[in-house]
């Protein structure tokens, strides 16, 4: 892959990635048409919805170094992870609808995607448990005398619980072939991740433990890129698990109805300056506009496809309340 095309694989995840929040987000409040998909205003996505709008470096520029058969785990906000990973836009679309066709059966919606035919092993909508997935999946790799990474993706609240300093503890003493990606948004749901974090932040965090890593400007997809991919070369040769500090922001609040009126109108004045997209344009001044817009309208006319197919699949029929369900033994319905 030349640089030119490395740079437009990079621009096409970031824009497939906020295509698809947007549209997902429109479609939340019962209106797609926007999108090129007249579907109605009874037309909506099913549960809580976690955007994240302005975080699209992140994922893109980590994943471009990841094999299909390497492995992610991700958090409540995982649209932009599954969609870099390699996941149908398509499939997760209906995911989110709560239909027939969805990556889950359209049963986990956006919290608990998953797709594991490209190797993700799930959102999760509990605040750190991603990291002992991730943990167990890279030691049943490293037992299975398998070479593949996984890249475990958490936001910075999650460096507040207990699974981090467990997960990150394990992973070293086990010299496991395990990216650690603290996507560092700077708030923890509504509270500043400053006001209650202690000490100098995650990366110090991760190094006081043993596990080395790097602090990047995570709306450079290009920062983010080397990064990922100098660190997920050390991991491929052996050196264990490493850390990559992803400082970013997230445009929305956080949930899809979250007015997010506890934040500085001037910080997000200032992030907005910052879009990740905007940022890739300015230092790509040479690629041809003509290209980008080419990309711009392939995801437009992707996400509409998406729409119209999310919107003619059925619902589950209800016999598929009673699978994928785990019997404890006892306390079954009839």
């Amino acid at each position: 892959m030349t640089g030119m095309e490395r740079g437009l694989a990079l621009y096409r995840t970031m824009a497939r990635i906020r295509a698809f929040e947007n549209a997902a987000e429109e479609a939340s409040k019962g209106g797609v048409a926007a999108f090129g998909a007249a579907l109605g205003n009874d037309v909506k996505v099913r549960g809580p919805l976690h955007l994240s709008t302005g975080q699209e470096a992140v994922p893109a520029g980590v994943c471009i170094n990841l094999a299909k058969e390497d492995l992610i785990t991700s958090t409540h906000r995982g649209h932009g992870h599954t969609l870099a990973k390699g996941a149908s836009m398509e499939k997760m679309m209906c995911e989110l609808f709560g239909r027939v066709g969805g990556t889950n059966g359209g049963k986990g919606g956006s919290m608990h995607i998953a797709d594991f035919s490209v190797g993700m092993l799930g959102a999760n909508g509990v605040v750190a448990a991603g990291i002992p997935i991730a943990v167990g999946a890279a030691h049943a790799l490293k037992v299975q005398g398998k070479n593949n990474a996984v890249a475990c993706f958490f936001g910075d609240g999650a460096i507040n619980r207990g699974p981090f300093l467990e997960g990150l503890n394990w992973a070293k003493i086990h010299e496991l072939a395990l990216l650690f990606v603290c996507e560092d948004n700077r708030w923890s749901a509504t509270t500043s991740t400053e006001a209650m974090t202690a000490g100098a932040g995650a990366l110090a965090r991760a190094k006081a433990i043993g596990v080395d890593g790097v602090e990047v400007d995570g709306n450079d997809v290009f920062a983010v890129d080397a990064a990922a991919g100098a660190l997920i070369e050390e991991i491929r040769k052996g050196e264990g698990p490493k850390f990559l500090h992803a400082v970013t922001y997230r445009f929305k609040g956080h949930v899809s109805v979250d007015p997010a009126s506890y934040r500085d109108g001037e910080e997000v004045v200032r992030a907005l300056e910052n879009d990740p997209i905007a940022v890739f344009v300015q230092k790509c001044s040479g690629i041809n506009k003509e290209e980008l817009d080419r990309i711009q309208k392939q995801t437009e006319e992707e996400v509409a496809a998406a729409l119209r197919a999310a919107a003619a699949a059925p619902w589950p029929d209800k016999s598929a309340a009673y699978t994928d369900i785990q019997d404890a033994g006892s306390g079954r319905w009839e």
